[in-house]
Order: structure tokens, then sequence, then C-alpha cells
């Protein structure tokens, strides 16, 4: 167990910022007093793991009381997911976790213990950004439509940081258009990933912008097209997808971390908490954390976060049952 704060430099500036604010919250909604825990669905370090420390950390402050983080990785959230389905609806124990938690675990796993639409209530989705498509140098391609030219008469490893992840998909939706197969190959995270990536074992990559800023700045690596409706705010000259006539489904999804609770929180409770979620990504400390990682988006209201589920959740398992991965 970590007990928050911790990584002070990512979410630097957060006790002198907006977070100082005098009242607290405790008695409303019944809220009881006791230590808050968020479990995090994934290991310490990562996106996830900083925002459950960034965004807790305002919780604390507004509440008054005691705010700790438990790292509990594995199954792609869904250990944590089983531990907060268990735990009292009291308002004491939440989870900050990836969406695949809720969607693609649904396929990738054959005997899951949990119930994703039954066992939890939505409390906020943080959107984790735009993962850029990126090229390598030496394919001489500057956009998507380069790109499926040159992989119909090239050999094209595409790496991916995940079976069943984003760019798993994407590859696979690429390779319908394709007489000549780009090979999605799978790595336990983006590091490795883009260590291969810089050594040119392959030819295209998607991940995020700050673990692909390496490649970027170095020239390695382009950056060719960008997934939703909207370009990258770091990346405001690169057309997304759909602008290059590229309008695949699973391109226009927004991917998310989310806060959830056990399913029977009352919901004056888990109002309350989702109103202090975009309060605190309204802050400066919470602001400069999103930009470092080529975020735009902070955290969104309950019903913005329950309409996105309800809207994107069946596109999201589409597209993961398609991959045709055999369930663990």
């Amino acid at each position: 167990m970590t007990v928050l704060p911790t990584r002070r430099a990512m979410i630097a500036g957060a006790t002198a910022s907006a977070l100082a604010v005098p009242h607290l919250v405790r008695a409303q909604a019944n809220w009881p007093t006791g230590t808050i825990r968020i479990i995090c669905g994934t290991a310490a370090g990562g996106l996830t793991d900083l925002f459950s420390r960034a965004y807790g950390e305002y919780i604390s402050r507004q509440t008054g009381q005691t705010v700790v983080v438990e790292n509990r990785p594995g199954a792609s959230g869904g250990i944590a997911a089983q531990a907060v389905k268990q735990a009292p609806p009291d308002g004491l124990t939440f989870i900050l976790t990836i969406s695949t938690t809720f969607f693609a675990n649904r396929i990738l796993i054959s005997n899951l213990q949990y119930d994703p639409d039954k066992d939890f209530k939505f409390i906020s989705a943080m959107p984790a950004g735009h993962l850029p498509l990126i090229v390598h140098r030496s394919t001489g391609v500057t956009n998507v439509r380069q790109f499926l030219d040159y992989a119909k008469n090239n050999n094209i490893s595409f790496g991916t940081y995940g079976a069943g992840s984003f760019p798993h998909t994407v590859a696979f939706e690429f390779n319908k258009m394709l007489d000549r197969k780009m090979v999605p190959v799978h790595y336990r995270g983006e590091a490795p990933m883009w260590n291969d990536f810089n050594s040119g074992a392959l030819q295209a990559a998607i991940g995020s912008y700050l673990g692909s800023a390496g490649v970027l700045q170095s020239g390695v690596g382009r950056a060719i097209a960008v997934p939703t409706d909207r370009r990258m705010g770091k990346l405001p000259d690169v057309a997304t997808f759909s602008e290059q006539g590229i309008n695949i489904r699973v391109l226009q999804l927004k991917g998310w971390v989310g806060l959830f609770a056990p399913a029977a929180l009352p919901d004056a409770i888990a109002d309350r908490v989702s109103t202090l979620m975009v309060e605190a990504g309204k802050t400066e400390a919470i602001r400069k954390m999103l930009d470092t990682f080529g975020i735009d988006e902070a955290a969104m209201s309950r019903a913005a976060s329950q309409k996105l589920y309800d809207e994107e959740g069946p596109d999201w398992i589409a597209a993961t049952r398609q991959l045709g991965i055999t369930p663990s």
C-alpha cells in the first residue's frame, strides 16, 4: 500500500494551486469518515497510477480525509475489479483502471469474476489522449494512404503494446484492406516496443505521445495520423485518420481510464465524487500533468462518462472479439 502523495515530479504544485480550498465536504451526502482507498488496476509509475495519485490528492484535500492508492496490477485490471466489487458501497473504496478492464476483458478472460455492467457505478472517465500512428523514417511515407501503399509491397512489422490492445486492433483493421498482411508484434508495454522501433526492427507502431517522444524528436519516427475526430494539441499538424479518408469506427473511439465504485454506492456520494473529479481536472497541477502526456481533456462528469461507456462500449467489445484471441 502506498500512501499519497508520491510522484511529486509529475504533480508538483498541487498543494499550492487550487487544491488549497478551505471548505470540506465530508459531511455532504452522508460520506463516512475514514480512509478512502483508490485501488489502481496497473503498476506504479504509469499514467493510470499517476491519475490515481493526482486526482486522489485533490479528493483528500477537499474531504479532509486520507486517500491512499493501492496498486493491484494483473489481468488488465481484473484483480483490482474483483477487490472493489466485494468492497462495501460506502464511498471509501474505488477502482481507477483502464477501459480494457470493462470491455476487452470480457473477450480476453474466459471466466471473468465480475460483471462489468452490473457490479460497478461509473464515477468519472479521464481521456487517455491520442495514440498517434508513427512510421519509421526508412519507409519514407508521410500519410496513411502512402503507408498502406507501402505495406502492399513491403514487409511491415507493426508494434503493439499487447495482444488485444488498441494498436493490435488498428493493425487488424489495416490488414482487412491489404493483400500483403502486416505482422503485429506484441510487447509487454511501450518501452521495449519503442526500443525496437528505434533500432529499425519495426516499420510502424502506435503508442502514447510521451512514450514516442524520443523517436519523434530524433527523427527516427514520423507521426502520420491521430485517432478520434479532432487533432492533437501536441501534434497540431498531424491530420486525423478521418481527415485522410480512413473512416474505421475504432479510430473514432475515445480511449480512457475510469474511476468506478461498487454498484450500490448511493447516487449522492457518486455525484459528489464526480464533481470533485471534474474540479480537480481544472487545477493547474493536473493541467500541467496532462500537457506532459499530450492529453487535451481532463476528467468528465458522471453523466458524460456513462454516456461514453454506453455508446462506445459495444464497439470496443466488437473490435476485440474480431481479433480471434483465445481467452486465457
